[in-house]
């Protein structure tokens, strides 16, 4: 039971964050690329939780290393790509 609740709350919590994320961007573009860079991050996780479902015990562990290294990284490539869209939106303003 607390698997499912925890599940629901965590898809929940990636739904509300995403949906502030492109609803808090300042100008087109950046809206643009947030949408964007969104379906591809919850694309990579649902593969990886598929994954984690599809693949047998010891192969699975081996999942949370490109997991644990590209969404940090991932994450951080967008914030200083946003900050890049965010700058140039505002001197062409």
């Amino acid at each position: 039971m607390g698997g499912v609740v925890g599940g629901i709350v965590g898809v929940l919590g990636g739904v509300i964050g995403t949906y502030f994320s492109i609803k808090n961007t300042k100008g087109p573009l950046e809206k643009q690329f947030m949408v964007r860079a969104s379906i591809l991050i919850w694309m990579a996780i649902t593969l990886f939780l598929v994954l984690m479902f599809l693949l047998p015990y010891p192969q699975r562990l081996w999942l949370w290393l490109p997991y644990g290294i590209f969404l940090p990284l991932s994450i951080t490539r967008i914030n200083k790509r946003l900050d890049e869209i965010r700058s140039s939106e505002s001197n062409d303003g």
